[in-house]
């Protein structure tokens, strides 16, 4: 396998075009001043969004010059058509799933409109998380340069599966792999040391801080990164405001300074930041070269209400219908 820390070879797996495998939701994100009032009402200004962290890298990997991008992904027949719709007008080729039993999954995001602008997310995977071996084909690596899996995939049975299956496909293909553990909540549940005993057939892990502290048992960023370097060849641990940490070997080989920015909602700023990552690294980038890029995603993301990137020539997504 690659070790993903080098400069990308176009014509790795045959082709250029990202391929994503992951989730596709619907947002609802309320962001509100001040704390929430229990048993009364809190105001707040809220919009339903397209989101899923997989379809939100997908999108950011577009914006930010990824020639081809592919999403598989699974959703409910209620919202199928506004998401393929979104996905398309950012620049991304949707393969969706319709599941004939579950609806299109939903996240409530809370957003704490003060200077921290963090949020809480409250989430019903629905069909996301219902992708299976049958809905994959290999045929969907043809022309692909990379793979990337959400994390949220590891976290049912059925999609688990797909996720094995598609990182077997891959291997056998010679095209490099990425995963973002995703949550660090549900990764607490799925367990660390299932979880790891997947990541070693990766080439190329995105742990935020906090997930890279959890797999590890370390309290430093730093430490943990480079002790998850010993598994995967490749890793780069997002660490909001601080930047990002590129390790490899056991060792952290640079840290990348974050971009200045007054955060507005951070939903989806990771994302931001692995999907404009991977498009650097497609297009020839070193790895520090492709955190830097991923670092100014992710400053522009937390700057605007929701997980994708601003749409060029308008005002943003469209609402659902």
């Amino acid at each position: 396998m690659s070790s993903g820390g080098d400069r990308a070879r176009p014509d790795a797996g045959g082709g250029a075009a990202l391929l994503v495998v992951g989730d596709v939701v619907t947002d609802v994100v309320a962001r509100h001043r001040g704390p929430l009032a229990a048993g009364t009402d809190t105001a707040a200004a809220i919009r339903a969004l397209p989101g899923g962290a997989g379809a939100n890298v997908a999108c950011w990997a577009a914006h930010a010059g990824c020639a081809e991008v592919r999403l598989l992904g699974r959703v409910g027949a209620d919202a199928a058509r506004w998401h393929e719709r979104e996905l398309a007008a950012a620049g991304v080729r949707p393969r969706l799933v319709i599941d004939g039993e579950a609806a299109t999954g939903t996240v409530i995001c809370l957003v704490d409109g003060g200077a921290s602008a963090e949020r809480t997310f409250l989430t019903d995977s629905g069909a996301s998380l219902r992708l299976e071996p049958a809905d994959w084909s290999d045929a969907l690596l043809d022309g692909v340069a990379r793979l990337h899996l959400s994390g949220y995939l590891l976290f049912s049975e059925r999609s688990r599966e797909l996720a094995g299956v598609a990182l077997a496909a891959a291997r056998a293909r010679g095209v490099p792999v990425s995963l973002d553990p995703a949550s660090a909540g549900f990764l607490m549940r799925f367990g660390v040391d299932r979880f790891l005993a997947f990541a070693a057939g990766l080439d190329v892990l995105l742990p935020s801080r906090d997930e890279a502290c959890l797999l590890t048992g370390l309290s430093e960023p730093g430490d943990a990164a480079a002790e998850l370097s010993r598994l995967v060849p490749l890793v780069v641990a997002k660490s909001g405001a601080a930047g990002a940490l590129v390790a490899r070997s056991g060792t952290v080989v640079a840290r990348v300074p974050a971009a200045p920015a007054d955060p507005v909602d951070t939903t989806g700023a990771g994302d931001a930041f692995t999907g404009a990552f991977l498009a650097a690294l497609l297009a020839g980038a070193t790895a520090e070269e492709a955190a830097a890029k991923g670092c100014g995603a992710g400053a522009l993301a937390v700057r605007q209400v929701g997980g994708r990137p601003p749409r060029r020539g308008t005002g943003g997504a469209a609402e659902p219908g």
